[in-house]
């Protein structure tokens, strides 16, 4: 039986500094980008990937709703963090867990299938937000692969040395 819930509004996505803002690496750039794009993740979320995920989810999760009403009361959904991983050229995610002194409020070791429903909840957002809203036929809007459209690859290069 499917959770009967409502959605949650999606998270905010504060995350880690963009990698390029860390005055320690040096970069000579600027205004450093932020390479994990949190800001395009955002908007796709309120556009809706982050409520066709939940739906999604909720068809699957064995959450009791006083469970899933708990986790809301501890904010363990505004605490997720999408954005793109550009070294893995996906929407990576890190899903939150039940804090250490919460854990009792999920009696008999529920608080573990808490965090493996959260893990599960980050997962299927990721794969919506990806299969979607951040696919590769829409690179003008999201500037995802545009990039990746100028590279050359390692084989491509090697192939036109020959």
């Amino acid at each position: 039986m499917a959770l009967d819930v409502t959605v949650p509004d999606p998270p905010s996505l504060r995350g880690p500094q963009s990698r390029g803002a860390y005055e320690s690496l040096g970069t000579e750039e600027p205004e450093p980008t932020d390479d994990y794009r949190r800001d395009v993740v955002r908007v796709a979320l309120r556009e809706g990937a982050w409520r066709d995920a939940f739906a999604e989810w909720t068809d699957h999760t064995y959450l009791a709703a006083a469970e899933f009403e708990t986790a809301v009361g501890l904010g363990l959904f505004e605490a997720f963090d999408f954005y793109w991983d550009p070294a893995g050229e996906d929407v990576g995610y890190r899903a939150p867990t039940v804090p250490d002194d919460e854990r009792d409020r999920f009696p008999d070791g529920g608080a573990n299938g808490i965090d493996e429903e959260l893990d599960a909840l980050g997962r299927t957002v990721s794969a919506v937000l990806e299969r979607d809203y951040l696919d590769g036929e829409d690179d003008a809007e999201f500037d995802f692969f545009a990039e990746d459209e100028e590279r050359e690859t390692v084989a491509e290069r090697e192939e036109d040395e020959a």
